[in-house]
């Protein structure tokens, strides 16, 4: 028998197809092998490791050793003919087609990177990663061309975000201002930009002039407000001297955080750093005042942000309503919707960053007079398409829909607040129902949830009134805010058994690390407009956030809409606020608080976090007090530090599941002009795999079940329930992931609730009723099929559903024993067809006669009226009951 130790060494390094020379690593070929050997149904790592033993053997005694590197060519013939001679034929026919796929991947790798060769993250990084990433987010010349590879862009962050630490070093900085520097010196070297570009280094990474501008810019900041011991130009002599070597390790740690795929930033993060718009932040708030040199103000700044890359949330429920008198031209206002029209507008001729079109929120609250034209605007297409939509609401429209016999509820003008007219609340949520059942919008934001933990409002002046276009992070005017997620599914460690588990200690270093990268990003970002660079800077706020939690469920068997799936869902949540929040007093104590901290509740112990209040002390994990009185003492450097954002591109460089969201499909089918293939999650891929039910026939089943493997036979009982996909998932079980989450988070959850197609608007309006019970922020619902345009949906010719949803015994008994008003249980219980306890129900409401049916159609096409504008009008057809004669 051969001694494989006694050789392991003899091979030290192997040729690469670019001419570098890299270590030789056994395990490469061992796990190559073993791939070959999964393809043909055989799931045997002992066998690996003994082929890939033979291998080593074969070149050592082909002559090659220590001093004569064999190519990677060399060792993959020795693979083959090991697997020949082994007598492993089907095998080795499995490897080879897995050698010429990996050759056709990598020359289209080179294609889409337009490069000639593959950087170490390029070779690493999907297929489908890298195509993003050149879409989107590598530099090109003026010529169009690509101008860096994956790795260098990922530096070019990282040098960018490095710049804030290497001015907070203690022989440059000082927490308490005093000393006056000429900031006219540094502000000189902005002309000169070109003659500076890679002059400086740190370790061995170079400055480009768009790194030197920031960091110019950033020492312009902290000298105005006294904190910069020295001058800028001994500064730029420490920095030729090498006296910040030591700050390379921290930008190699900011890399690798985002070449691992364990953390991104926002996309603007990524475009703009070390670029020319050098613009970071993704979201944004304006005023919109009623005011029309104002407006126009605000119609510019939106301008300025989508051209730098930013997103824009506006409510415009201060403009007086249509119709009103203008008193400066004794003519009338036409209304908030036509204001909303210029943005759409502004929206479409300005490309974000020149690389994607801008995204808006329209936000006006339920008092408004024209609040139902509002409703309805979007339910035609082509209408505001630049817009999300939503509705504001407030205590006294909730107080008057759930607590109200008649259900009265005022309009007001927006300039005085003088009521109106009067409406009928019930009547006003079923016109946003049935609007967001047929078009996907609007979606609500219930500003009381919002404003009832703000720390903020004290020094802000009042309440949040806007958020930003995807409506998971409320910010005041002019603030704007910068997002990073955390990939989850890259958080684990195999156990003895094989498994996965949850890796906390890797977490908890990963939140502490990305709030720092954060907060560094507020001082090397280029604001659009000077009003953005100090409202942002006396707030700090980020928003940590995570990606890849489907994902991570299915490593670790866990149902995502089980009880075990929502109590581990919410512990995620509690230590991404926790110990962020822990990382931000950190650096406040050698920072600096946000300025504005002082005017804010924090001195007085408080926090912006529902579930310190919302959860007895025995049913958190963390030590809040602890946390609380370190705030006191200290101070936190960021208003807010976590937010669940949507992210889409983000995930997709990262490979994995979107944001906190359940799966959209584990199986859909692509067709291309040569043919058709079915994309399959990883994970799901594996494992069937690894059961031996992996096969074209099983994937075309799942993709015409809606993606779902629910009551598909051939599919074991154990699998179904772990790998479930949105649409398997009822949407009160949706709302429960988003609540859950929602307790530990600082801003909000970025969240669609998924519907199938055949809901009704009684199950929208009942979806909203139980969000804003369980403490949500806002709700964003999506019926299947509602819009013209979707970004995914199942288009196969043989689609059928296979399975019923639902809700979870857990959703049930949580409403059983929580939601304790008559009006939302029998509007819940009614929706769900579920049957709450006698003892805790009310009287139902008495079921409508004929007539009284009847007269909730419409006479011309039978689709339900609904109440809107002081009229039963149908948004089917057009039919208005205050017109037809």
């Amino acid at each position: 028998m051969t001694d494989f130790s006694q050789i392991e060494n003899s091979i030290i390094q192997v040729k690469k197809r670019d001419g570098r020379v890299s270590d030789f690593q056994k395990d490469k070929i061992s796990n190559a092998i073993y791939k070959a050997l999964v393809a043909c149904g055989r799931s045997d790592h002992g066998l690996a490791d003994k082929l890939a033993g033979h291998v080593l053997v074969k070149l050592v005694n082909r002559g090659f050793s220590g001093s004569d590197a064999p190519s990677v060519e060399d060792v993959q013939d020795m693979v083959e003919s090991t697997l020949i001679e082994e007598g492993l034929g089907e095998i080795a026919k499995a490897y080879i087609l897995y050698r010429h796929e990996r050759r056709r991947v990598r020359e289209e790798k080179m294609k889409v990177l337009e490069s000639k060769s593959l950087d170490s993250v390029a070779k690493r990084f999907d297929l489908n990663c890298l195509r993003v990433l050149a879409s989107r987010y590598l530099l090109r010349n003026n010529k169009g061309q690509i101008t860096e590879s994956p790795g260098e862009m990922f530096e070019r962050v990282a040098i960018l975000v490095g710049i804030a630490d290497i001015l907070r070093d203690p022989s440059v900085f000082q927490i308490e201002s005093g000393t006056i520097q000429n900031t006219e010196e540094a502000t000189r070297y902005l002309d000169k930009l070109d003659d500076f570009n890679y002059k400086f280094k740190v370790g061995k990474y170079y400055l480009n002039k768009y790194h030197f501008r920031s960091l110019i810019n950033a020492y312009i900041d902290l000298a105005k407000r006294g904190q910069m011991k020295v001058s800028f130009r001994e500064l730029l002599t420490m920095l030729a001297a090498n006296k910040f070597e030591q700050y390379a390790e921290r930008i190699k740690e900011s890399s690798d955080l985002m070449v691992a795929q364990d953390f991104l930033p926002n996309s603007p993060t990524m475009m703009n750093a070390g670029a020319r718009l050098g613009q970071l932040s993704a979201c944004f708030v304006l005023a919109m005042e009623d005011d029309m040199e104002k407006i126009m103000k605000s119609s510019s700044d939106a301008a300025l942000i989508f051209k730098s890359g930013g997103g824009v949330g506006i409510n415009y429920s201060d403009l007086r309503q249509e119709g009103d008198m203008v008193a400066s031209t004794s003519g009338v206002a036409s209304g908030p919707v036509s204001f909303m029209n210029i943005i759409n507008t502004v929206t479409e001729v300005v490309k974000q960053g020149g690389k994607r079109r801008g995204a808006n929120m329209g936000i006006i609250e339920a008092w408004h007079p024209d609040i139902e034209k509002f409703i309805t605007a979007k339910t035609k297409p082509g209408v505001l398409e630049n817009f999300n939509v939503s509705v504001g609401v407030w205590e006294d429209f909730w107080d008057a829909l759930v607590n109200s016999p008649d259900g009265k509820f005022v309009l007001r003008s927006p300039r005085e607040r003088d009521p109106v007219r009067e409406i009928n609340a019930h009547h006003l949520i079923d016109l946003i129902a049935l609007s967001a059942w047929k078009s996907g919008e609007p979606g609500l934001i219930f500003f009381d949830i919002i404003n009832k933990y703000n720390v903020f409002a004290k020094a802000r002046g009042g309440p949040i009134r806007a958020t930003n276009p995807c409506g998971e992070q409320s910010l005041y005017p002019y603030e704007s805010c910068n997002l990073g997620s955390i990939n989850l599914s890259n958080f684990v460690k195999r156990k003895a058994d094989g498994q996965y588990e949850f890796d906390w200690q890797r977490y908890e270093e990963a939140i502490r690390k990305t709030t720092r990268f954060l907060d560094n990003v507020i001082d090397v970002n280029t604001y659009p407009i000077p009003e953005i660079d100090k409202a942002s800077k006396d707030s700090r706020r980020i928003g940590l956030g995570v990606m890849g939690v489907a994902d991570l469920l299915f490593k670790l068997r866990i149902p995502y809409n089980s009880q075990e799936g929502y109590e581990f869902q919410e512990k995620l949540a509690e230590a991404l606020s926790y110990y962020s929040m822990e990382e931000s007093v950190a650096l406040a104590k050698a920072r600096g608080s946000f300025p504005l901290c002082s005017k804010t509740e924090f001195p007085e112990g408080k926090i912006p976090i529902a579930g310190y209040y919302e959860k007895p002390k025995n049913g958190r994990t963390y030590d809040w007090d602890a946390l609380i009185a370190k705030i006191q003492k200290h101070g936190i450097r960021n208003v807010l530090t976590t937010t669940v954002a949507p992210t889409g591109t983000l995930s997709m460089i990262s490979d994995c599941s979107n944001g906190m969201e359940p799966m959209f499909a584990l199986v859909f089918e692509k067709r291309v002009t040569v043919g058709r293939f079915f994309y399959t999650n990883k994970i799901f891929e594996a494992v069937l795999k690894e059961h031996g039910l992996y096969n074209d026939q099983i994937l075309e089943k799942i993709a015409n079940n809606y993606g779902s493997v629910k009551g598909i036979p051939e599919i074991p009982e154990w699998m179904q329930k772990i790998f479930v996909t949105a649409m398997d998932i009822h949407w009160a079980d949706h709302l429960m992931a988003q609540g859950v989450w929602q307790r530990w988070i600082g801003n909000a959850i970025a969240k669609t609730i998924n519907m199938p197609n055949d809901v009704s608007s009684d199950d929208v309006k009942a979806a909203y009723l139980l969000a804003h019970d369980l403490g949500l922020k806002g709700i964003t619902v999506f019926r299947d099929g509602s819009r013209h345009e979707q970004v995914l949906h199942m288009t196969g010719n043989n689609v059928q559903k296979n399975f019923q949803v639902t809700p979870s015994t857990y959703v049930t008994d949580y409403i059983a024993k929580n939601v304790t008003n008559s009006y939302l249980k029998t509007e819940i219980e009614r929706a769900l067809q579920i049957k709450m306890p006698e003892s805790v129900t009310s009287t139902p409401t008495p079921a409508l006669t004929p007539e009284q049916m009847e007269e909730r159609l419409c006479p011309t096409c039978k689709n339900n009226l609904v109440f809107a504008e002081g009229c039963s009008v149908c948004i089917e057809c057009g039919y208005s009951g205050c017109t037809s004669g």
